[in-house]
């Protein structure tokens, strides 16, 4: 938020799940960049890692130096960066569902806001939960019974990840746990799709230029397509993925999430409860999901995996159709699609526009305009257009106006999503977190899809690793309305300082 004023007052970082993958990969490399950015800062900041396994302080440190990899423009100082970041981490050992494990980690954070206290300054404690969440209940109970903030004008929050749940009532017990121990203030539900670049750029684009106002609605847009394929399997993550599905890691809450910033009106202000207002009308209008308009599928091998059912139907591939029942968007589909083992890795919204009407070039034209905003890799906004091709004949093709993000912005860093989730945390930014009824909403829209999933009703179709996926996808998206254009491919533009 442009308006935010720093706080005073030290900084207590504790990471649960220190010694696991995603601590490790994601959460400490984000703190790393934040304080070498001079987003946190050395002299009133502590990082504490906490986790079951037994190690010194200099055990962790060992551990997470390889991943400390160096950004974009920080290479010649990159081994002093991480000489300054290690020391600001200890750690703490200990149960997660045991008093002493938690009066020890209190203990720690206390001796160092003791060692920074300045008449009376507030302390600030940000929990970050690095772990699954059939231990975020018995952690909560610890934290609130053990490890709260004891400064006056300080505050403690806490860092969820996702899944949140399986379906609407586990999701709604596991809420009603943390809810009944944290205000709804305190709780940041992290979404890391919410802080991608060009997630975050969505609001701009839609209300802050004219030209898409009068365009963004189904008088013009034909269908919106939200797209996330990785080129890779499970990868010996099988038997866990397999508990969850394509639908619940991926569609439920990244691309739902999308969608609604696709989809929303524009909100009063920036205010965080204002856009998260928003986003809950569109998941309000979503009208439930029919049968017919859904294909799953599995690729082949996945059950090759020991620790997956040898009759798993869970999917690793997902398209469906989502209808927003309001003015805006009646008649529109959007399309969710998601999976694994594809023939590329990408992720992108693609906004269709409708045909032109009496259109003079027809045969001739080579398809339809589209908008479409790449989220990774090669991040970029680009319209594709028909134009005249050069030469003596009126020949049309398509071409495109095109933002690529590495070309337009070569010196510019562009900040992983859990360097500005952790920062929106520690400034009391809720925009770009989840909201208790939002997440709700999102899983009454899926859980009946799940639920029948889940019983064989819909039955996971066969596709070969390195595909587009079922053909069924396809023909789905071609019966609501989306036309692929044949013999146009986006080139990355090259690299030149001109």
């Amino acid at each position: 938020m442009g308006d935010y004023q720093p706080e005073t007052g030290c900084l207590s970082i504790i990471v649960l799940g220190a010694s696991g993958d995603l601590a490790k990969k994601k959460t400490f490399p984000a703190l790393f960049h934040l304080h070498r950015q001079g987003f946190i800062e050395s002299h009133d900041v502590h990082i504490l890692g906490y986790a079951r396994t037994k190690m010194s302080d200099d055990d962790l440190r060992d551990r997470l130096r390889g991943y400390l990899a160096p950004s974009k423009g920080g290479e010649e100082t990159h081994e002093e960066d991480v000489s300054k970041f290690l020391p600001l981490i200890k750690y703490v050992s200990g149960p997660y569902d045991a008093d002493e494990g938690f009066l020890s980690l209190d203990e720690a954070i206390s001796t160092y806001e003791k060692s920074k206290d300045d008449n009376g300054a507030s302390s600030r404690r940000l929990f970050y939960f690095a772990l699954p969440p059939s231990v975020y209940p018995p952690i909560c109970k610890m934290i609130k019974k053990f490890c709260m903030n004891k400064s006056t004008g300080g505050w403690t929050r806490i860092v969820v990840e996702k899944p949140f749940g399986k379906d609407l009532d586990s999701s709604e017990a596991l809420s009603q746990q943390i809810g009944e121990l944290f205000d709804e203030s305190q709780i940041y539900r992290i979404d890391h799709y919410l802080g991608k670049e060009l997630v975050q750029n969505l609001l701009v684009l839609r209300f802050a230029n004219r030209l898409f106002m009068p365009l963004w609605n189904h008088d013009n847009i034909s269908n919106v397509q939200i797209v996330f394929k990785e080129d890779f399997g499970t990868e010996g993550r099988g038997g866990y993925f397999d508990e969850y599905g394509i639908i619940r890691d991926i569609l439920q809450n990244h691309l739902l999430q999308v969608l609604c910033l696709v989809a929303m009106e524009k909100p009063v202000s920036l205010k965080p409860e204002h856009i998260r207002d928003e986003k809950l009308k569109v998941l309000q209008s979503i009208l439930p999901i029919k049968d017919d308009e859904v294909v799953i599928g599995q690729y082949e091998g996945y059950r090759d995996d020991p620790t997956v059912p040898i009759d798993s139907n869970t999917p690793t591939f997902a398209t469906l159709v989502i209808r927003i029942h309001n003015e805006r968007w009646e008649g529109v589909p959007f399309i969710l699609k998601a999976g694994k083992s594809m023939k590329s890795k990408k992720a992108e919204i693609r906004v269709q526009f409708k045909d032109v009407p009496a259109d003079i070039f027809k045969p001739k034209s080579k398809g339809r305009n589209e908008f479409v905003i790449r989220l990774q890799p090669s991040e970029a906004i680009y319209m594709k257009l028909t134009v005249k091709e050069p030469g003596l004949e009126m020949k049309t093709a398509q071409s495109e106006l095109d933002l690529s993000y590495r070309q337009r912005y070569q010196d510019v860093i562009i900040p992983e999503a859990y360097e500005r989730l952790i920062l929106d945390t520690i400034r009391g930014d809720q925009q770009h977190f989840v909201r208790r009824d939002e997440l709700k909403a999102a899983w009454e829209i899926f859980t009946p899809l799940l639920h029948k999933i889940d019983k064989n009703e819909i039955h996971s179709l066969p596709y070969k690793p390195g595909s587009r996926g079922p053909d069924q996808a396809d023909k789905l998206s071609e019966k609501v309305g989306y036309i692929q254009t044949h013999g146009y491919i986006w080139i990355p533009p090259t690299l030149s300082k001109g």
